[in-house]
């Protein structure tokens, strides 16, 4: 069976709150994750158009400030939706921990997308 996912984590000193609202603040995804976007307007409420290149795309955004989850959510090949699930939890003696679950592409490798997830994570935690 292929991977279908790729899930990564990071630590940070920052409390899990703050990252939640940085997450939810879709504004700022290109800031950290410029693979997946260039630029993204609201659209309605919870709904967005993102820009990559010459592609353009609705997503959703579904967040639960009570579990710190954030899931940004768009429609995939063959009808499918999918996209990034992100979860902040709380790390025992302060801080957190920050865990995304991607899809992995039709043109790309477990590997490619890894790398990439990990490095988003990094800018993340250096955008606060």
């Amino acid at each position: 069976m292929s991977t279908q996912t790729v899930t990564r984590a990071i630590e940070s000193d920052f409390e899990p709150k703050l990252i939640y609202l940085k997450l939810v603040d879709v504004s700022l995804i290109p800031l950290w994750a410029p693979v997946f976007a260039d630029k993204v307007e609201r659209a309605h409420e919870t709904t967005f158009h993102v820009t990559k290149g010459g592609d353009e795309f609705d997503m959703e955004l579904f967040a639960n400030e009570s579990t710190l989850t954030v899931d940004y959510l768009r429609e995939m090949a063959n009808g499918k939706r999918g996209g990034a699930y992100i979860r902040v939890m709380p790390k025992p003696l302060g801080g957190s921990v920050v865990v995304m679950t991607v899809p992995v592409g039709p043109n790309t490798t477990s590997a490619q997308v890894a790398t990439v997830l990990q490095q988003e994570l990094e800018a993340l935690i250096k955008l606060l």
